[in-house]
């Protein structure tokens, strides 16, 4: 009865949680630019000043990653992000097109619900904190139960510094007693306008389900391909540096890298040198018993992990300083676990003939995780547009999935839910950012006189536009009105008078007549078939 009544208790909170931030919401819709800015500022302060405690919850919880790594993401989510959305225009006029007669004006998309997942707990919080506050609106999160605390602190670091600020209470707060039920009952209120889940593939199609407007994330699977006028010692420097980031929590984390039989070598002495240990098949097999459950679902104990505690756990040794495990892979999909989603640090490993064996390759990987992300490390241009047409929403050159793929290292948008597009089963393609928090509404200047729109539209035509009168229309033109025997006699005029006083009787000219005779000839055959049924 208490596990019940503990339920029950949480249902009733994420009502009044929503209830709250609607309010919130409401009173956030009338704030200026000027006041959302400086309630940001205020955030980005806070969340500074927590981000390593945060980090060291985050790690101490859930036994994900590493502090310092989490530490610089919490330090993404709010400064680097602050600096890139901060001349985002997201309150009022927001465009205006002289030319059409239009603006576009701003109008918040009103309470957000934010799904939080276990691996990026802390920099989740305060980014979707961010973005819903820069939009204009309120947000409430339901956080992992295995991430509960340090997600709830994070969101109340979060809260404390916007209404220092001067938000309004309820603008940010979060579920402290999680349960299914209670994300259910959230993701369900009428107060929730629109959700935002980044998580497992249950929740996120859960959001979807939920009956109004969702914002969901799928599984990321990116393989690396090191095409042959890369830069080799660049390129797997990239790749060691994002995998080891926070020990491959980022799903846009590389999970295979691909190279050419002409730079197998190369590839893998450099791997080699830089930190990388090449499992044997039999170590490859213990690992991979390791980190998968029923298939290819990945083991939540070994998400996030060091090498040296998967490799130890496995019963396998390892090189001292070993950052990644590697195994070859001659495969995809079942019966080759490395080729799924591995969210820690260990990738699998390809070998190529050439770009066209790489493209097929790369299209077979990007299946088990389509839509989010695939990485190339390339010099030539070419290759690189050829690559832009393969199923993922970020095509990232010569730089490392996890820091390019977030916007950290690269141009895109500073985020940490990654859109996967419609082939993968997501409302939005790009990082997400403010601008997928409100609503556009259209203001439209009249710029054609309505009462006078046929007689000035030069590219219009109709008869009755000529001189004001009707023109005359032959027995063909008129359709179904005309019976079979009019048809041909209408055909047999023509062809006695020729086309010169046919065309007098009708505004069509007269086109071929071959099939206007076989036409005359069909319609004949079918009057004599009917007076034949009639005897």
């Amino acid at each position: 009865m208490e596990n019940f009544d503990y339920d029950l208790r949480s249902i009733q909170e994420a009502r009044e949680l929503a209830r709250k931030g609607e309010a919130a919401a409401k009173k956030m819709a009338g704030y200026t630019e000027e006041q959302i800015d400086r309630i940001l500022k205020s955030m980005v302060k806070a969340a500074e000043e927590h981000a390593a405690c945060l980090a060291e919850m985050a790690v101490e919880e859930t036994g994900f990653g590493k502090a310092l790594d989490k530490t610089y993401k919490n330090h993404a989510a709010a400064t680097l992000l602050y600096n890139d959305i901060k001349d985002m225009k997201t309150v009022g006029i927001i465009d205006e097109d002289k030319v059409r007669g239009t603006l576009d004006v701003a109008h918040p998309a009103g309470l957000v619900m934010g799904i939080v997942p276990s691996t990026n707990p802390t920099s989740t919080v305060i980014y979707k904190s961010m973005i819903a506050v820069k939009a204009g609106n309120a947000i409430v999160f339901s956080p992992h139960p295995s991430a509960a605390k340090c997600t709830l602190k994070a969101a109340e670091v979060m809260r404390d510094a916007a209404l220092a600020a001067g938000a309004p209470e309820g603008v940010i707060s979060c579920i402290t007693m999680p349960t299914m039920g209670a994300t259910n009952e959230l993701m369900h209120c009428k107060e929730v306008s629109v959700i935002i889940a980044t998580g497992g593939p249950g929740m996120v199609k859960a959001a979807y389900s939920a009956g109004k407007p969702a914002i969901g994330v799928g599984a990321g699977n990116s393989p690396a391909y090191i095409e042959r006028t890369a830069d080799v010692k660049k390129a797997v420097a990239a790749i060691i540096a994002s995998k080891t980031f926070d020990y491959g929590t980022i799903c846009a984390s590389e999970q295979s890298i691909i190279c050419e039989e002409c730079n197998h070598d190369e590839v893998v002495a450099e791997l080699k040198k830089q930190g990388g240990y090449f499992m044997t098949r039999e170590e490859t097999e213990k690992v991979c018993k390791l980190l998968f459950k029923n298939g290819h679902s990945m083991n939540a104990k070994f998400v996030g992990r060091s090498p040296q505690v998967i490799a130890k756990s496995a019963g396998i040794t390892i090189p001292e300083g070993t950052k990644v495990l590697i195994g070859e892979q001659d495969g995809v999909g079942d019966g080759f676990p490395l080729s799924y989603e591995k969210l820690t640090t260990v990738l699998a490993f390809y070998t190529v003939k050439d770009w066209e064996e790489a493209c097929k390759l790369s299209i077979d990987l990007l299946q088990n995780g389509i839509g989010h992300t695939m990485s190339l490390h390339t010099n030539d241009r070419e290759m690189v547009l050829r690559f832009a047409a393969k199923p993922a929403s970020r095509i990232l050159v010569n730089t490392g999935g996890s820091m390019g793929g977030t916007g950290i290292s690269t141009g895109l948008n500073v985020a940490f839910t990654l859109g996967c597009g419609t082939c993968g089963g997501s409302s939005v393609s790009e990082n997400v950012s403010p601008l997928h928090l409100i609503n556009i509404k259209k203001v439209a200047y009249g710029l054609k006189d309505c009462t006078t729109l046929l007689a000035d539209d030069a590219t219009f035509r109709h008869p009755q536009q000529t001189g004001g009168q009707t023109m005359k229309v032959c027995g063909p033109c008129r359709g179904a009105s005309v019976s079979p025997a009019d048809l041909v006699a209408s055909f047999e005029q023509r062809r006695n008078t020729g086309t010169a006083d046919s065309a007098k009787a009708c505004s069509q000219p007269v086109s071929g007549s071959c099939d206007e005779e076989k036409l005359a000839a069909l319609v004949r055959e079918l009057i004599t078939n009917m007076k034949n049924q009639n005897a």
